[in-house]
C-alpha cells in the first residue's frame, strides 16, 4: 500500500479532480474564473450603487427609503415595492463584492427589467439627453440587463468573494478543512 499526497483544495479534502467533476450546488453557484468578469461585475455594480443609495438614504437627491417605497406603491402592490428596493440593494452589494454574483444579476435583471416595462418603454429607446422627451427611455437597462447576463453566467471574476468561495464549502459536521482555516486566520 502506497501513500500519496492529494492535492486537497476543498474543505470537505476532496481533490481538485474531484471537485471539478463533482461540483455541488454551491460551488456551481460561485463558479467563476477571469478578468472580464470582474470588469462587467464591478461596472454594473458601480453604476447602480448611486440609484440604490438614491433609495436606501436619500443620497444624490434620492427620496430614501420612504419617499421611495411611496413612489412605488402608486405604480405597484405594497409587498412588490418592498421586494424591488430589497432586490437592487441586495443586488448591488452583491456585485459590488461579487459576493453571491450570480443572485446579485438576477436581482438587478429583476429591477431593470421592471423599471422598463413599468416606467420607461412608452418612452422609447433613447435617453433623454436634450431634456426634451416626456422620459427617459429602455436604452440604459438593456445595457444594465446585457452586464447582468455576463455576470449571470461567469460569475464575479476573479477579484470576487465568489472566487474565494469556489473550493470551499463546510462539512456536514460544519468543520472547515485545516489548510484554509489557516488562510482565513491571517
Amino acid at each position: 500500500m502506497s501513500t500519496t499526497t492529494m492535492d486537497t483544495d476543498d474543505v470537505l479534502g476532496r481533490s481538485r479532480t474531484h471537485a471539478l467533476e463533482h461540483p455541488t450546488p454551491f460551488q456551481r453557484l460561485v463558479a467563476t474564473d477571469g478578468i472580464a468578469p470582474t470588469i462587467a461585475r464591478l461596472g454594473l455594480g458601480l453604476v447602480i450603487l448611486p440609484h440604490a443609495l438614491q433609495k436606501a438614504f436619500g443620497m444624490f437627491g434620492g427620496h430614501g427609503l420612504a419617499g421611495t417605497y411611496d413612489s412605488f406603491t402608486q405604480m405597484m402592490p405594497g409587498p412588490i415595492a418592498f421586494l424591488a428596493i430589497a432586490a437592487e440593494i441586495f443586488g448591488v452589494l452583491s456585485l459590488v463584492f461579487g459576493f453571491l454574483t450570480r443572485l446579485g444579476a438576477i436581482a438587478i435583471a429583476a429591477v431593470m427589467l421592471g423599471a422598463t416595462f413599468l416606467v420607461h418603454l412608452p418612452n422609447g429607446f433613447f435617453m433623454d439627453w436634450e431634456g426634451t422627451m416626456q422620459g427617459e427611455g429602455y436604452e440604459f437597462h438593456l445595457l444594465a440587463l446585457t452586464l447582468c447576463l455576463v455576470a449571470l453566467i461567469k460569475g464575479g471574476g476573479l477579484f470576487s468573494v465568489d472566487r474565494l468561495l469556489m473550493h470551499r464549502e463546510p462539512t456536514r459536521e460544519g468543520k472547515m478543512n485545516p489548510a484554509f482555516a489557516k488562510v482565513t486566520q491571517g
